[in-house]
C-alpha cells in the first residue's frame, strides 16, 4: 500500500500515526498538490490528501474512511472502539477535531490571499470555530488520561494531530495557556513514537 500525502496535512498525518500504531507497514509518498503532474487527481476525484493507493491500485479516501479501514485490516486492539457507543464518541471527537482543522485551514488559504483581496471577516469567523471548538473539547478532556474509556484511541489521534496544525498554524492563538487542559494531553502524545515520527515542518 502507499500513502498519497503532505507533510503538514493533519488529515494526513491522523493516517500516518494509525498506521504507525497498528504496526502496518505503508509507503509513504510525499506530494504537492499544486503541481499539474501531481498524482492525487488520478486516484482521488477531488484532488485531495490523503489516498490510500492499495496494491490492486485501487483506492481508499477521505482519512476517516482510510483509517477505519486501517484499524479493521491489522489484528491487536482496535483504536475504532467496537461497541456502538463508545464508537459513536470516539466518532464524535474525531468529527470536531477534523471540523476545527477544516475551519483553521479556511482561515489559513484566506491569510494567504493578496492583501486587497483577503477577507478578514471570514479570517475571523473561522477562528471563532476554531476558539469555541477548543473550549468544548477543552472541558471534555478535564480530568481523563484518554478521551474516550480511559484507553489511547482515534479519538486520542486525532485531537492531537488537530492540536498540532493549530500549533504550527495559530501560535498567535496561545492556545496551550488559554486551555490547559488540552496543552496537558497533547504534551502526552507528543511523546508517543507514532507522534514524534510525523511532526509537521514549519
Amino acid at each position: 500500500m502507499k500513502l498519497l500525502y503532505t507533510p503538514n496535512s493533519p488529515y494526513a498525518r491522523k493516517v500516518r500515526i494509525v498506521a504507525l500504531e497498528k504496526h502496518i507497514d505503508i509507503e509513504l509518498q510525499e506530494v504537492v498538490l499544486a503541481d499539474p503532474d501531481c498524482p492525487v487527481k488520478n486516484y482521488n476525484p477531488l484532488g485531495k490528501v490523503p489516498v490510500l493507493v492499495l496494491d490492486d491500485n485501487d483506492s481508499v479516501y477521505d482519512s476517516k474512511v482510510i483509517v477505519e479501514y486501517l484499524d479493521n485490516r491489522a489484528p491487536g486492539a482496535h483504536l475504532i472502539p467496537q461497541d456502538s457507543t463508545s464508537k459513536m464518541i470516539t466518532r464524535r471527537w474525531e468529527s470536531l477535531a477534523d471540523g476545527i482543522c477544516d475551519a483553521a485551514v479556511s482561515a489559513m488559504l484566506e491569510s494567504r490571499r493578496e492583501p486587497a483581496h483577503q477577507s478578514q471577516a471570514n479570517i475571523d469567523k473561522q477562528l471563532a470555530k476554531v476558539l469555541l471548538g477548543l473550549e468544548v473539547l477543552n472541558l471534555d478532556i478535564t480530568k481523563k488520561k484518554w478521551c474516550v474509556n480511559e484507553t489511547f484511541s482515534l479519538a486520542d489521534i486525532a485531537l492531537g494531530c488537530m492540536l498540532g496544525y493549530i500549533d504550527l498554524r495559530f501560535k498567535h492563538l496561545q492556545w496551550q495557556d488559554k486551555f490547559p487542559n488540552l496543552a496537558k494531553h497533547y504534551n502526552v502524545l507528543v511523546k508517543r513514537p507514532s507522534f514524534k515520527l510525523s511532526m509537521p515542518v514549519d
